[in-house]
């Protein structure tokens, strides 16, 4: 899932514009959405409609947000309500009430929750409890069971994972609770000392030999060391494949440099995304869509990577004063 965006920065803008205006004049405007403003720069006669926000549900696009899913579905909500509306293939459905089944999806756990239940409620249905221990299913294939999961990536496409794992990190804890058992139930003063020297070398052992995290995936010959990284897996930035960020290159996982960005778009503050052939790139940062013949597309909000019919495009949203609506255009990337 994508995150949540505010419509129409850019729009607003014009629109605040527009108000002093009316101020300094005199005049009023109601507060509704003006059809003689013009098209935003990215805006195509080609693009699909989303939301209606003139039609039926009536709401002023400066208190509507958005954020979409990676099968395409997209979520409008009206800020200030307890109304959520659905969009897929140009059919809207709603409204929803906090709670209900159909907004399940849209509700993530919170990425600063590294509790166990966190980590299997962003996985579902690949990670699972299995005992006292946790087990990967992924495509019909166990892997495990791991005594800790700590990274799991998985394509938009749901057809590649990669995933860091501790076999037995809780031998520690373990030792520790039987020694203390051990201990409680010893008759003497000698079988006390006999148990802690007992323990100790095995405690000593561990502490020598910590259990290091491996890596678990199902792409061939991944090479990738999460003892020493070369950068950061990422499974965002490309519709079917897990790669690796490394400042200004992207990497596979089998170790190949696929591209080098330019000094422009590397950032923590910009969205990425590599298109199916690994020939070009795009970066987003406020509102503008930059590409790596850098061509750009402005007054724009939510690029995505999404899949039709085998083909992968990078698509984004906009406002339309003239429709009044939420558009979404797809560019085949």
């Amino acid at each position: 899932m994508t995150g949540t965006v505010a419509i129409g920065q850019s729009a607003l803008l014009r629109k605040v514009t527009k108000s002093v205006t009316n101020d300094l004049l005199g005049s009023t405007d109601d507060n509704k959405p003006d059809s003689n403003q013009p098209e935003p720069a990215c805006a195509n006669d080609q693009a699909e409609l989303v939301f209606d926000l003139g039609g039926e549900l009536k709401i002023d696009y400066r208190e509507f947000t958005v954020s979409v899913l990676d099968d395409g579905r997209i979520l409008g909500k009206l800020q200030g309500s307890d109304d959520s509306y659905i969009s897929k293939d140009g059919v809207v459905q709603g409204p929803y009430k906090s709670g209900d089944p159909k907004l399940a999806d849209f509700e993530a756990p919170k990425d600063d929750d590294k509790s166990v239940e966190s980590l299997i409620a962003k996985n579902k249905p690949y990670i699972s409890r299995s005992g006292e221990k946790l087990l990967i299913t992924f495509d019909g294939k166990k892997y495990g069971p791991y005594a800790e999961i700590h990274d799991f990536i998985v394509t938009k496409s749901k057809n590649k994972f990669v995933s860091t794992v501790t076999e037995n990190a809780f031998e520690l804890t373990n030792l520790t609770d039987k020694a203390d058992e051990a201990l409680k139930n010893a008759k003497s003063d000698q079988e006390k000392m006999a148990i802690a020297m007992q323990y100790a070398s095995q405690l000593g052992a561990i502490d020598l030999n910590p259990p290091m995290p491996t890596l678990v995936t199902n792409i061939p010959d991944a090479s990738y060391d999460i003892n020493q990284p070369e950068g950061s897996l990422n499974g965002n930035i490309n519709y079917d494949d897990i790669m690796i960020v490394a400042n200004d290159k992207i990497i596979n996982m089998q170790g190949k440099t696929l591209l080098t960005l330019k000094p422009e778009a590397v950032g923590s503050n910009k969205e990425l995304f590599i298109n199916s052939t690994y020939t070009k790139y795009a970066y987003y940062q406020y509102g503008a869509l930059t590409f790596s013949d850098n061509t750009s597309l402005t007054d724009l909000f939510k690029p995505h990577l999404v899949k039709e019919d085998g083909k992968v495009y990078l698509a984004y949203m906009y406002y339309s004063p003239k429709k009044n609506s939420i558009m979404q255009w797809k560019i085949p990337f």
